[in-house]
């Protein structure tokens, strides 16, 4: 099936019971066993079934496969938040004393987690000075595990290449991560590319409402654990936590995801709630015909920046003199995303007074609503990094985001020139 007949339909048959139409929201915690054997053969892995809403529920099993099938993995891990997705995504993969490499355009928090956290658990982030295949590689040594990157750079709107960063991965015999929340799966599917781990935060695009958090993994399973057990014994070695299980024996080539859950979900609890996951449905079922929008509008409003004389630069991938246009061409089918950053005259300054003006654009700091949405990245995501930091990640004091959404892209516009005019009388 195509992914617009996935949106809808994949993961899910009609369940026995009822044949109910809809995914039904299994609102329990716990699952009965039919004797001590049952119960004991379920935690061993030995049968197939549910134990606790913590480790699966089958509200959440709809969406992981569904998620999975959109993005052509093997297997999928929903959790409560796209962070929480980032934080085990690594986590599983890695140990204190080794690091990761990532670009340097990174959403805020996800650079918070790397540069401040992760090494709080002795793993180290080496941010290269670029997102070109080159320049990661000179980052890795003998022992990083593996290399982040987001598709599309939330806010830089850069867009890495994703075959180029694979082949870089797959050289050093390590797996490629990436967030593809801003593209999601109808413009760009990463494991197509070579990328072994997918990350989604399923609160934008893909939830596509403004009302539920969540968040995905996905494994590829196409990364040889057992070929690099050395590296990553964690997957090929007994875990002493669960009984001896050795992940690559039980789960072959979903060991990563099956890991995941075992010991991340199961121990920690980041746990997707059913009714989330029920809303979350729900928005995917709209993505692939929201995206459509979402594209065709930010198309007519960049255009609409770039003419204006208000208005110092636009970053959009659709314009041809843009540097990422070409890889907008070959990994987004020429579809340039509905993240648009642009600089307003006056600096800093320029940029709040346009900000506050704003009427029917929203003031937040989400993305990939529905409604049109504006952050201003230097007083708010970005807030906690340096100027210099800032810079790296693509951030600069003027700097104005906008995700445009599925409105009438005439009021959009309307609301656009409005504040523009506001910010340059000030």
């Amino acid at each position: 099936m195509r992914n617009e007949t996935i949106a809808i339909h994949g993961g899910y048959e009609e369940e026995s019971t009822t044949k109910a139409v809809a995914v039904p929201i299994y609102q329990t915690v716990a699952y009965a066993f039919d004797s001590a054997a049952h119960g004991a053969a379920l935690f061993n892995l030995e049968v197939e079934g549910y134990r606790y809403s913590r480790i699966a529920n089958p509200t959440c099993d709809v969406l992981e496969r569904r998620v999975a099938a959109l993005e052509g993995g093997l297997g999928a891990l929903s959790v409560s938040t796209g962070q929480a997705a980032l934080h085990y995504a690594v986590l599983n993969l890695t140990e204190s004393g080794r690091n990761i490499v990532s670009v340097p355009q990174l959403y805020g928090t996800t650079y918070t987690l790397f540069a401040h956290m992760l090494p709080g658990f002795g793993i180290n982030v080496r941010f290269a000075e670029s997102d070109q295949p080159a320049a990661i590689e000179k980052m890795v040594n003998v022992d990083t595990r593996a290399i982040f990157c987001e598709s599309v750079g939330n806010p830089a709107g850069n867009i890495c290449d994703i075959e180029a960063l694979a082949n870089v991965a797959r050289k050093h015999g390590i797996p490629l991560i990436v967030d593809n929340t801003v593209a999601t799966p109808i413009l760009l599917r990463p494991i197509d590319y070579g990328a072994d781990i997918i990350v989604h935060s399923l609160t934008k695009f893909m939830g596509g409402h403004g009302t539920t958090l969540g968040g995905a993994i996905v494994d590829s399973g196409k990364f040889p654990w057992a070929k690099y057990a050395q590296q990553f014994p964690m997957f090929s070695e007994p875990d002493a936590s669960y009984h001896g299980l050795v992940y690559t024996d039980h789960f072959g080539p979903a060991a990563y995801i099956g890991r995941c859950r075992s010991v991340y979900q199961r121990v920690v609890g980041s746990v997707l709630s059913p009714l989330s996951a029920f809303q979350l449905l729900q928005g995917i079922e709209t993505v692939a015909v929201r995206i459509a929008r979402h594209v065709e509008n930010a198309r007519e409003v960049a255009n609409f920046l770039r003419r204006d004389a208000r208005v110092d630069w636009v970053n959009y991938a659709g314009f041809p003199d843009n540097q990422y246009h070409a890889l907008a061409q070959k990994y987004l089918g020429g579809r340039a995303c509905s993240l648009i950053t642009f600089g307003i005259r006056g600096g800093f300054e320029g940029g709040t007074r346009f900000y506050d003006a704003l009427k029917l654009v929203k003031r937040l700091v989400n993305l990939g609503d529905a409604k049109s949405l504006a952050c201003h990245p230097a007083s708010t995501t970005h807030r906690q990094m340096s100027t210099e930091e800032q810079r790296k990640a693509g951030v600069t004091p003027e700097m104005i985001r906008l995700s445009i959404g599925i409105e009438h892209v005439d009021d959009i516009i309307a609301d656009l020139d409005q504040a523009l005019e506001t910010a340059a009388a000030g």
